[in-house]
């Protein structure tokens, strides 16, 4: 079963950091780009970060530019999302999804486009607040 599982929310006061893991299993991830999303409480789904399959190339979206950080190991078949300096308009669940296909072995796909995802996880809660 072709599976994307997300970890490491949870609660963290403003300025903190949490690290999100998303392992995949029945799948390698070594031909798949990683995107991370996220949905704040009565707010629609938005893209966040990208990696593409080979881990050499990033996007972000503005709000998270400089303070996230996203990478990738195939060897562990997980992807990692490093957020410092967390403020409470993050607090949001997020997701993990993979994109396949070698169109995005050097480049990530858009994080503003859903369609081009082809697995989700069912997401991890991250909390902001003091």
């Amino acid at each position: 079963q072709l599976q994307l599982v997300e970890s490491g929310g949870g609660l963290v006061q403003p300025g903190g950091s949490l690290r999100l893991s998303c392992t995949a299993s029945g799948f390698s991830l070594d031909h798949y780009a990683i995107g991370w999303f996220r949905q704040a409480p009565g707010k629609e789904r938005e893209g966040v970060s990208c990696i593409s399959a080979t881990g050499g190339s990033t996007i972000y979206a503005y709000s998270v530019k400089g303070r996230f950080s996203i990478s990738k190991d195939n060897a562990k078949n997980t992807v990692y999302l490093q957020m410092n300096s967390l403020k409470p308009e993050d607090t949001a669940v997020y997701y993990c999804a993979a994109a396949y296909g070698s169109t995005w072995y050097w480049q990530p796909p858009s994080i503003t486009d859903e369609s081009e995802y082809d697995y989700w996880g069912q997401g991890t809660q991250v909390t902001v607040s003091s």
